[in-house]
């Protein structure tokens, strides 16, 4: 396949990829603002708690439509790699709203407003999307090359 070929195929994975992302942080971001807003739940919690919602809509639309065409493992070690994979970026993302929020803390010498807490969960979205396609395309939703097709054997003994 030719690079040209490639590109237009992961831009394609991608396109539906981000799709997937949109809705899944439309869930995520909803559910962030009900868990730290509505019930007052800590920030991280909260990060964590809606992160882990939008991970169901996030893998079935994965798996079904963005990575449909990519090789198919068994069913739990495909969910195991796409859990362990959140769980990591899950953390990344809560180490970051931690970091931003106490960063914005520092310097202004009052904790953040929801204004700039969403802003500080958006930014750490922005990241983690990256990071997850990353994994999602190398590790959860892998793509084996096909094998060459055999050639047949011209060099018969006679």
């Amino acid at each position: 396949m030719d690079r040209r070929s490639r590109l237009r195929r992961l831009a394609g994975v991608g396109t539906r990829f981000l799709i997937v992302g949109g809705i899944s942080t439309l869930i995520e971001v909803g559910a962030f603002n009900l868990f730290v807003y509505a019930f007052g739940w800590d920030l991280v919690v909260g990060k964590i708690a809606a992160s882990l919602v939008a991970l169901v809509n996030a893998y079935i639309g994965n798996r079904e439509w963005a990575f449909r065409g990519r090789d198919r493992r068994g069913r739990v070690a495909e969910i195991v790699l796409f859990v362990a994979v959140n769980l990591v970026c899950t953390g990344l993302g809560a180490g970051i709203v931690w970091l931003g929020a106490d960063v914005v803390e520092g310097m202004t010498g009052h904790a953040p407003g929801p204004a700039m807490v969403n802003l500080i969960n958006l930014g750490s979205i922005a990241v983690i999307v990256l990071v997850r396609f990353v994994l999602y395309h190398y590790i959860v939703f892998r793509h084996t090359p096909k094998p060459a097709p055999a050639t047949a054997d011209t060099s018969r003994d006679a």
